[in-house]
């Protein structure tokens, strides 16, 4: 009998969107085949500590996972990555008799802060676990949308034009800054944190008195807040999968039924938006753009194992512009990445396959560098 992949499940996270995440990881953890995986939950709450839960009661919450509670979980207890065994240790000396996961790989499902940026990313490097998805650098620089379009611009990828605010300098300028701001920009724009995902934070600002609210909303969320031109266009998205060959999906539109692809539109309402897959009225000359610059966009911005990779294309001019890039995109029921991928002949499971495939072949790749200089 083969011997089962010990995959850890890692979810939740302190993020904006930590009920995203649980989301995303039960549709996840239900997709594994179960017969070639020996699947661990490995659950970080709103305060940032690790645990190993029960995973009984949080896939009873399959239908709604906004409900799922990870703090003060009485079946939970608190762990730490340990390199040497890569297994999680328990803090409580009390628990150490129950069984924690050793792993030979793990799916890092967090998005936002403290998980698509980079930082889950160097501590499982620092454990010696191989894990799905971008590195380091790669995570941390597509996390950053502001440092991201400058790499993505100077590759000669289109971008929608922005201007970014600091938040001391805000603070104590607001004025200036909002003149600043209103003299770069024609309402409607919109403003949005610089390192955030699922739409959270993000405000169309439609006239003068709406802007300072909107900033300071931003700025919760963020210390970097960008304010970017409004584009009357469709929003067209593709997923990339691969490491050093990516290959591209089909196109995909999304069709917002709310006023712009809010939080609410993704995650909280089931008819929040349609997904058009594949994109309709689409040239296949545009279509192929779309395709390449996703590939392009995914390598310049030194990506692994996946992304997906959001367009606007303009109504009125038919101008392409890249919107941005997200390495640990959704995997909800109702999430683009996923869907594009069935679209495109890859089934849910094979997804995941696939990407325990790339994250093993990327760990073993750097694994075989050398970290001992020898002067010979």
């Amino acid at each position: 009998m083969q011997k089962k992949t010990r995959v850890g499940l890692i979810f939740g996270g302190r993020s904006g969107e930590h009920e995203v995440s649980i989301a995303s990881a039960l549709s996840v953890f239900n997709a594994l085949d179960k017969s070639r995986y020996e699947v661990s939950l490995i659950a970080i709450d709103k305060e940032g500590r690790w645990l190993l839960p029960d995973p009984q009661p949080i896939l009873a919450q399959a239908g709604n996972p906004m409900n799922v509670k990870l703090a003060g979980a009485a079946s939970a207890f608190g762990v730490v990555p340990f390199p040497s065994t890569k297994a999680m240790i328990p803090l409580d000396e009390s628990k150490a008799g129950n069984p924690v996961p050793k792993l030979d790989v793990v799916l890092p499902i967090l998005h936002g802060t403290f998980g698509e940026d980079g930082t889950i990313q160097g501590l499982l490097e620092l454990a010696q676990i191989p894990y799905a998805g971008s590195g380091v650098l790669g995570s941390s620089v597509g996390m950053d949308k502001d440092v991201s379009r400058r790499l993505l611009k100077a590759a000669g990828i289109n971008t929608v034009p922005t201007l970014a605010l600091r938040k001391q300098k805000y603070l104590s300028s607001m004025d200036a800054e909002e003149k600043r701001v209103m003299a770069e920009f024609a309402f409607p724009f919109f403003v949005k944190p610089a390192n955030a995902g699922s739409s959270v934070g993000v405000h169309k600002v439609k006239s003068q008195d709406q802007l300072r609210p909107a900033l300071k909303d931003a700025f919760d969320f963020d210390v970097k807040v960008l304010v970017e031109k409004s584009v009357a266009a469709r929003e067209l998205e593709c997923a990339v999968l691969g490491n050093e060959e990516p290959k591209a999906s089909i196109v995909g539109e999304i069709v917002p039924r709310h006023e712009f692809y809010s939080y609410e539109a993704k995650y909280l309402d089931d008819n929040g938006a349609d997904l058009c897959i594949p994109a309709q009225d689409v040239s296949p000359a545009v279509m192929q753009m779309v395709r390449d610059q996703a590939i392009l966009a995914f390598q310049t911005l030194e990506c692994r194992g996946m992304a997906r990779v959001d367009f606007f294309l303009d109504r009125v001019t038919g101008e392409l512009y890249l919107n941005e890039i997200n390495t640990i995109p959704g995997f909800t029921k109702i999430s683009m990445y996923p869907k594009l991928w069935e679209a495109s002949g890859l089934a849910y499971p094979a997804l995941l396959d696939e990407l325990i495939r790339l994250a093993l072949e990327n760990s073993a790749s750097r694994k075989a560098l050398k970290t001992t200089y020898e002067n010979t």
